[in-house]
């Protein structure tokens, strides 16, 4: 479909890559955690408005998520839940690639949320993650002075991985400069946790209703991207964070990616077995 707005370099990119005169940049793996509450009205997910001065997808509402870290699978940790080899299935990876996309799930969700999805044993949690010394090693895990496996074990706690479950995969498009393979997770906030303002690449934060959320979209008050959009979409139809994550054991994770075409200067830009990427309708 085609979208108003779209960046003259989108258009210019695309162009070059249908010629063979761009090489498309390698996409980055990646990691992006959609947590859910529950609340009379529904389950709310928490977004984030991404900064005006960021790199990519600046302005826009988006889940916490992030690229993938070298440090986050660099030994192994205690883990809860599926294990790695069962995760690369699932993936399409290698076992050391899914326990480091994995990881990198729960340290981006801590990092730009405050919320930890790890505990003491294999069916706890931690409860509570506002005090000093806690936002001290968020920080440093957000300057990368502390790596994900090394606060963990430092704190003698399980990754658990089983309260993550894989919702989806999305490749940015080959005319992007600045590119990422994204694997989407749904999570329940955990009980006693709460979400805090702390991501330094957001400048606004909101609790809301899929739906809601979405008709914001249409409204012009929100700004997102098609996967958060499409994500949105879908968690739409589940009335508890529970059934979402119930039904994310069954969803499709082949990747997900917009193809170009070009009809004479006009860029279209089409997602397969996507319906109004953009919300438009």
């Amino acid at each position: 479909m085609t979208s108003p707005g779209f960046p003259a370099s989108w258009l210019e990119r695309a162009r070059a890559i249908l010629d063979g005169d761009l090489v498309p940049a390698e996409p980055r793996r990646a990691a992006t955690v959609v947590l859910l509450r529950q609340r009379p009205e529904g389950p709310e997910a928490y977004l984030l408005r991404r900064h005006a001065g960021m790199k990519f997808a600046a302005g826009m509402y988006a889940f916490p998520g992030g690229a993938v870290d070298p440090r986050d699978a660099d030994h192994e940790v205690g883990w809860a839940g599926p294990a790695p080899e069962d995760w690369a299935k699932r993936f399409g990876t290698s076992p050391a690639e899914a326990r480091a996309i994995v990881a990198a799930a729960v340290r981006e969700t801590f990092e730009e949320s405050g919320v930890l999805l790890a505990g003491p044993d294999t069916d706890s949690v931690v409860s509570d993650t506002t005090g000093d010394d806690w936002e001290a090693d968020r920080v440093a895990l957000v300057d990368r002075t502390l790596g994900l496996t090394e606060f963990l074990d430092r704190r003698g706690l399980v990754l658990r991985s089983d309260l993550l479950g894989a919702w989806s995969r999305w490749v940015t498009p080959e005319f992007e400069d600045r590119r990422y393979d994204t694997w989407f997770f749904v999570a329940a906030l955990p009980e006693g946790q709460r979400t805090r303002d702390v991501s330094g690449e957001a400048d606004r934060v909101a609790w809301a209703r899929p739906a809601d959320a979405l008709v914001g979209l249409k409204a012009g008050e929100l700004g997102m991207l098609p996967p958060t959009i499409e994500t949105l979409r879908n968690l739409a139809a589940y009335d508890s964070p529970a059934a979402a994550r119930d039904a994310s054991a069954d969803r499709d994770l082949a990747p997900i990616m917009a193809r170009p075409r070009l009809d004479g200067d006009r860029l279209v830009i089409e997602w397969a077995g996507i319906a109004d990427p953009f919300g438009t309708a």
